[in-house]
């Protein structure tokens, strides 16, 4: 297969919502239809029964949430299929909008009881930023909820977003019969058996036929015709290029748990998204279609396999193919790099691939070269753009609970804060070390992931910071209204991971009187100064 076949084949997403929408639910069933599956496993309020394929670090099965990003790769009707499953929770949304960089598509995912909720609308405002094309899918509808034509005017009103049903549930709820696929033009019937057939549909692109009362009853019949008359009337026609550009927003209905809906959305999806798409970068726009590789780190992981005290860097591939044993260059540290196993994923099964294309995602086996938004090349120097980076609104003092393990600590800590799950800062005045996150629940996560993954204990304290504010330091360090700002701020001056000096403002008031007194004196709000 040619190298531009290969390319066209490849469908990147990502799937994101508010938490307990059904997302990774919804991953698990997209899996089971590929085949890269089984059985799924079943996330259910919270306990665990079996692990979800997607959920593979320990915290992620204890608490019934996703606490970081999984790729996740397999193969449907002759196309490959990418899938990145985000953490839904707002305390993790820093490595969600990471994850928004490296996609082509994304599938939002709504609960039928719940409508749009508050991280949804987040999420997809980066999206719309971004002109992510994006398919709407109504998740858990055997289960009692709200009107359809009311969650479709609560998509278009709170999301922003233009909407066109390509399916129609009949009943909801206890009165669930099934739903009319209006991309295909056929009905699936309901069966509140997920282990059976789940191929069972019925042909049936003329819903005036008398056999539809056969099928699913006259009352339902009668529901469904007036309902998809005010479809056709309502709502615009699907337009390829309108979804492609992200001003149209295709909407599915179903019920994950139960395989429903699950194999029209799939087979849509395969025919409409996207392929690779170009991305731009702070030098030029760069094609998938060139022969040359490019590709960016969007996320790294420490301890993918517990057995092996390993990090994983996972690259986009923007352009080009990235093959096995081949130098690139790492464009930040100028040198050229080789890798001997690059891997691709399903789930935690990972296996060495000699060749990827442009929109795979493949992980790098890493000792401490990469952070979060490095770009390998085959020689050009490109900087891609868009990876975000949050001042924290979390901060506290990390202590080391068992002084045997300071070594572990120490490196737990350091692979954990080149994740990007947080940010290191070290006191310049008593060198105590303060972590800074987006959210509270990080602090929990870091805590566990050092004691089972690293064998050290950590407490924390409170550390009353309003934000952190990189300083941009004079070419003369000896300016003395610089000096002085260092002299009178002396408690609340720090050093980032990378060395950056940085100042742990305690209040907005602080910022603001620093600007007045001091006006030569540079403040960021991001580390990329």
């Amino acid at each position: 297969m040619s190298f531009l076949e290969e390319i066209q084949k490849r469908r990147t997403f990502g799937i994101i919502s508010h938490p307990d929408a059904g997302k990774t639910t919804l991953t698990e069933k997209l899996l089971l239809f590929g085949g890269a599956i089984q059985e799924a496993g079943a996330v259910k309020s919270n306990k665990i029964k079996k692990g979800a394929t997607s959920d593979f670090m320990e915290i992620e099965r204890q608490r019934g949430i996703s606490v970081a990003t999984s790729v996740l790769a397999f193969n449907y009707k002759d196309n490959k299929i990418n899938i990145l499953d985000t953490p839904g929770h707002k305390d993790f949304a820093e490595d969600t909008f990471r994850t928004l960089t490296a996609v082509d598509s994304v599938i939002v995912v709504i609960d039928v009881a719940k409508g749009v909720e508050e991280q949804t609308e987040k999420l997809v405002e980066v999206c719309r930023m971004r002109n992510i094309p994006m398919i709407v899918f109504i998740n858990k509808l055997d289960r009692e909820g709200r009107d359809a034509f009311d969650l479709l005017d609560e998509v278009e009103q709170k999301l922003g977003l233009k909407v066109t049903p390509l399916s129609f549930p009949i009943g909801m709820g206890y009165d669930f019969k099934g739903i009319y696929n209006i991309w295909e033009k056929n009905i699936q019937l309901f069966s509140d058996d997920s282990r059976k057939d789940i191929d069972n549909t019925i042909a049936f692109d003329d819903i005036s036929n008398p056999e539809l009362e056969t099928i699913i009853g006259e009352e339902s019949a009668t529901t469904l015709r007036d309902n998809l008359e005010l479809v056709y009337e309502v709502y615009p026609e699907f337009d390829q290029e309108a979804y492609l550009e992200g001003q149209l927003q295709p909407v599915f209905f179903g019920s994950a748990l139960n395989n429903f809906g699950v194999r029209e959305l799939l087979d849509c999806f395969v025919q409409i998204a996207p392929s690779p798409r170009a991305k731009a970068s702070e030098e030029r726009l760069v094609s998938p279609s060139e022969t040359t590789f490019s590709g960016f780190v969007f996320k790294i992981h420490a301890n993918m396999d517990p057995n092996h005290r390993n990090r994983l860097a996972f690259v986009k591939i923007v352009s080009g193919t990235f093959e096995r044993n081949k130098p690139y260059l790492h464009v930040r540290h100028n040198k050229k790099l080789k890798f001997s196993s690059p891997n691709a994923f399903f789930a935690e099964k990972k296996e060495v691939v000699d060749i990827s294309y442009a929109g795979d995602i493949v992980g790098l086996y890493d000792t401490g070269n990469f952070k979060i938004g490095d770009t390998l090349t085959e020689g050009e120097v490109l900087h891609f753009k868009g990876i975000p980076s949050f001042s924290p609104e979390h901060f506290r003092y990390i202590n080391n609970a068992d002084p045997l393990k300071s070594k572990q600590l120490e490196k737990g800590i350091d692979q954990l804060m080149d994740e990007g799950v947080a940010q290191l800062f070290t006191l310049d005045y008593n060198g105590r070390k303060v972590i800074g996150t987006v959210g509270a629940l990080q602090y929990e996560v870091i805590q566990y992931r050092l004691e089972h993954e690293y064998g050290a204990k950590c407490s924390y304290e409170t550390f009353p910071i309003y934000k952190a504010c990189w300083v941009e330091e004079p070419e003369n360090s000896k300016d003395a209204e610089f000096q002085d700002f260092l002299r009178v701020k002396q408690k609340y001056m720090a050093r980032d991971k990378q060395g950056q000096l940085v100042f742990l403002a305690d209040s907005a008031f602080s910022i603001e009187m620093v600007k007045q007194k001091y006006p030569s004196v540079k403040l960021h709000f991001t580390s990329e100064l």
